[in-house]
């Protein structure tokens, strides 16, 4: 699918200062569509530096538009690499989450729109094929007419009109509707409190009857490695381990992929992220990031 074209760049610094400047004033953007389409900051990188590395490289005298050249090649590029990925999480010891991204100084990410940008809806996102997905981000996240992303998915208009129907369909029947943003703040702080005291009662009043707690450690630490579900079952987990989990742990309040998290730290180190999914039934998912190689985003920010 993808198709990097001619490559004999003009020479001269001064080119290349220019080149520069315009990759730069796109990157976010470019960024924004590859953390996306990945889930995953580290593989949003290096994407974005193959794709600065191939602008060096392009005969950039033929691009009448710099920008939407960039973004064609960076979803291309991500469609096969999302492809690759796929197959490597087949593997995965344990639940896979996207890897959180700090987004108090950039809210949305490099987006028209924060859409797109929630670890449920990453999560959700998987599910589709890698052009589905590339549609739904392209039109939802940025706001792109149906006729561009047709150009840059290779697929017909009326193609790319039923990838994005299909997408916002699956995602509609399988979310449900989304609280305010104070009311999430509001259920993570009193999910922190309840499952540290081991608070049962306290964890059942906030939690949804078909809650799921899922915990990614890639296997590199200790955590559940199949998904908990249903109220009872969370509750009573997370009480039986609250003793041991929770000492020495400090709570700081941060927002993750534009919504209320919870960085703990042990010993000054941060170990894990925590958020929750919230609807108007309580909270329907517990998302528990403590892959350490999946922490590197937030705890650079942090």
């Amino acid at each position: 699918m993808e198709d990097t074209g001619p490559t004999n760049p003009p020479d001269g610094p001064e080119d290349l200062d220019q080149a520069a400047a315009v990759f730069a004033g796109v990157r976010p953007r470019l960024y924004g569509i590859a953390y996306r389409m990945l889930g995953s900051a580290v593989e949003a990188e290096d994407l974005v530096q193959d794709v600065w590395l191939r602008w060096q490289a392009y005969d950039r005298a033929t691009v009448t538009d710099p920008a939407a050249f960039l973004a064609t090649v960076t979803t291309r590029l991500a469609i096969n690499a999302l492809q690759s990925a796929r197959a490597r999480r087949e593997t995965y010891v344990g639940p896979w989450l996207p890897e959180p991204v700090d987004t108090t100084a950039d809210p949305h990410l490099g987006a028209e729109r924060g859409e797109a940008l929630g670890l449920a809806i990453l999560l959700l996102l998987e599910r589709l094929s890698p052009t589905e997905r590339a549609a739904y981000v392209l039109r939802e996240a940025f706001d792109y007419p149906y006729r561009r992303i047709a150009d840059i998915v290779q697929v017909s208009e009326a193609g790319v009109r039923q990838l994005v129907s299909r997408a916002r369909k699956h995602l509609a029947s399988e979310r449900r509707a989304p609280v305010t943003a104070a009311n999430q703040r509001r259920l993570l702080t009193a999910f922190v409190a309840a499952a540290r005291a081991g608070d049962l009662t306290g964890l059942e009043e906030i939690l949804a009857a078909d809650v799921i707690s899922y915990s990614d450690g890639g296997g590199a630490v200790r955590a559940s490695r199949i998904p908990v579900v249903g109220v009872d079952h969370v509750a009573k987990y997370l009480r039986a381990f609250a003793d041991r989990f929770w000492i020495g742990v400090e709570v700081e309040d941060t927002t993750v992929n534009g919504q209320a998290a919870a960085l703990l730290r042990r010993d000054g180190e941060v170990f894990a992220v925590l958020t929750v999914e919230v609807s108007e039934q309580g909270i329907d998912q517990v998302l528990w990031m403590m892959n350490p190689a999946k922490l590197t985003a937030v705890s650079a920010a942090a």
